[in-house]
């Protein structure tokens, strides 16, 4: 019997990811679909969720490794990813404790930083930064200022960036696509998305 999981952000994820299992739902979200044309070669997807962006990626000839907390996600990804005889290494982790050890090509870290506390989510995000090869592409996306809906997250750890931030630390880099996106959510609260698209300088 799978046992129930201290962290409240990966309980309530676990929830969904049930859910989604059990309906068969695996179609991507709009930040995913955003993402998908600018993903090539070896590719991180960190807190993958149930690993639609990783089966889509891989099925585009990328080598990937994906990363998530929950084992629902991560026990669906390798079973749909064998089934296709797709290039998925899934794992499970813990990745606010997670060292990235390795370089690649494209780094998608979609919907995680926020379930940190703020140290930590700059942490992985400078980790983010500091391992996309020359020449590859960062998509990071992150729940910032303005979210009023807040039912998913540790009380004790969670990170809401300031809506230009993302933007501010690729400043270096060539920013493909900046935006912002606003969705309503339940009791009349909302979720503001910043995303950026970020191309590391060649060498």
């Amino acid at each position: 019997m799978q046992r129930e999981h201290p962290n409240p952000s990966v309980r309530f994820f676990e929830r969904q990811f049930r859910g989604q299992a059990e309906a068969g739902d695996f179609r991507l979200n709009p930040f995913e679909l955003a993402a998908l044309p600018h993903l090539h070669g070896r590719m991180l997807d960190l807190g993958c969720g149930m690993g639609n962006l990783s089966i889509e990626a891989a099925r585009r000839g990328c080598r990937v490794l994906a990363l998530d907390a929950s084992e629902t996600a991560i026990v669906s990804l390798r079973e749909r990813a064998a089934l296709a005889g797709l290039d998925v290494d899934a794992r499970r982790a813990d990745l606010a404790k997670w060292t990235i050890d390795e370089d690649f090509d494209a780094i998608a870290c979609i919907g995680l930083l926020m379930f940190f506390d703020c140290d930590t989510a700059r942490s992985v995000l400078r980790d983010v930064r500091e391992r996309v090869r020359p020449g590859g592409v960062a998509i990071v996306n992150v729940l910032c200022e303005g979210t009023t809906y807040l039912d998913m997250f540790d009380p004790s750890a969670f990170c809401l960036f300031g809506r230009n931030e993302l933007e501010q630390r690729f400043a270096d880099w060539r920013i493909v696509e900046a935006r912002l996106d606003e969705f309503p959510a339940p009791g009349q609260t909302s979720k503001v998305f910043s995303t950026v698209i970020a191309l590391r300088p060649p060498a």
